[in-house]
């Protein structure tokens, strides 16, 4: 398909509809010292194709990828060997080259894996049913709380002091824009923050939020927390930035969770410098139609055969915009079928045996590293994170641990 840009009189009669004089005026919001006036400072204006690919392989041999080195870093990106046949089926142009599956009747394949990968993730989270995947965690993280003012009829959530600091940014950012209230602390090492969480819900709470396991890795009972704000009417949203921990620790949503999001990165998609990732979304049955993204359904045709559709249309693509549920979210199409390759490959049985490998050898380092002099370990539960105190500042220590 050519690419036929719009014509100067196309332009103006688009900015005449919406009420602006130029183009700049659509980025008036954007301060003004961050837009450029400009060519970039230090780039040449050309150069040629093999100049510049030399430059970039100079620059590339600078990085230093996570595949070729211990790792030992993970608050919310981790490093799980992903087996070759991984990579291998995902590169088939059948999927690679797959966008969104809008025509159910020559994307039975690709609805097919969605609506496998969907039952992968609600059997894993404890749930009843699951979406066709997200942009990431945090992102899935800020939709759930979203939907539960929806749900709820309610603005004000309860975040816990335990959830990753990056979903916190995230979801100030878009509260912002929508009014809602975040009630916000910092993690405390001194121990468990249910305590403060039960005494904050009330009847203005739409829901509160929990990693699981959190950012300091301590787990923690969510029952207690589900049955407060169920009694106050509020939802329960249960983050969880390491799938694999579920095939040791039960489920959040055997815990009374009402949405449970995620990070699914760590199942089958390699940690390619930040990303792209997939988010993990899932909720009970009763608010599937306050569900953000898309939802495959199986469903049978006029002959009485198998096959699957997209349900539920929650998107501005598909509906009139006051009535979507969400216009920021996709799915990960990609990433979702490297998550459930990587998951069928395992099976329950080897997701297990990868649990309880990564607890095995998070003790092992926990033991080993708190009999170090002034060395101490704030966890009295974790899966393959846990805290450390040190006896002086962390961060030079943590510098110089990365550096080797």
């Amino acid at each position: 398909m050519r690419y036929l840009p719009l014509t100067q009189p196309d332009r103006q009669a688009m900015l005449g509809v919406i009420g602006a004089n130029t183009i700049d005026d659509l980025f008036v919001d954007v301060p003004e010292e961050a837009r450029l006036n400009g060519p970039i400072k230090g780039l040449p204006m050309h150069a040629s194709e093999m100049a510049v690919e030399r430059h970039f392989s100079n620059l590339a041999r600078k990085n230093m990828a996570a595949s070729h080195h211990p790792f030992f870093l993970g608050a919310g990106a981790y490093k799980h060997h992903v087996p070759a046949s991984v990579d291998h089926l995902i590169q088939r142009g059948e999927f690679l080259t797959a966008y969104t599956p809008y025509q159910p009747e020559i994307a039975q394949g690709t609805l097919q894996m969605l609506f496998e990968f969907q039952t992968q993730v609600a059997r894993l989270y404890g749930c009843d049913v699951a979406n066709a995947s997200m942009y990431d965690g945090s992102t899935a993280c800020w939709e759930a709380i979203s939907m539960a003012g929806r749900v709820t009829k309610r603005s004000k959530a309860i975040l816990s002091s335990g959830l990753h600091p990056h979903y916190v940014s995230v979801a100030k950012t878009m509260a912002k824009y929508t009014g809602d209230t975040l009630d916000t602390a910092l993690p405390d090492l001194g121990g468990s923050d249910t305590a403060r969480l039960l005494a904050a819900i009330d009847r203005d709470t739409s829901a509160v939020v929990v990693q699981y396991p959190d950012i300091l890795g301590r787990i923690e009972d969510l029952s207690a927390i589900a049955a407060k704000a169920h009694e106050h009417g509020a939802l329960l949203v249960a983050v969880v930035t390491e799938p694999v921990a579920l095939g040791a620790i039960k489920s959040p949503g055997e815990m009374g969770a009402d949405i449970v999001v995620g990070e699914g990165q760590a199942l089958g998609v390699g940690l390619q410098f930040g990303g792209p990732y997939v988010g993990l979304f899932a909720c009970k049955e009763k608010f599937v139609r306050q569900m953000p993204g898309r939802l495959c359904g199986e469903t049978v045709d006029v002959e009485g055969k198998r096959g699957f559709v997209l349900t539920l249309s929650t998107r501005e693509q598909h509906i009139r915009r006051e009535k979507a549920t969400s216009n920021i979210c996709t799915n990960s199409g990609l990433c979702a079928l490297a998550f459930s390759i990587h998951m069928t490959l395992l099976g329950e049985k080897g997701l297990r045996q990868l649990a309880a490998i990564n607890h095995a050898n998070a003790v092992d380092a926990a033991e080993r590293l708190s009999r170090i002099p002034g060395v101490s370990l704030v966890n009295e539960t974790f899966f393959n994170e846990f805290t450390l105190t040190l006896p002086k500042e962390a961060r030079p220590v943590v510098r110089a641990l990365a550096e080797k």
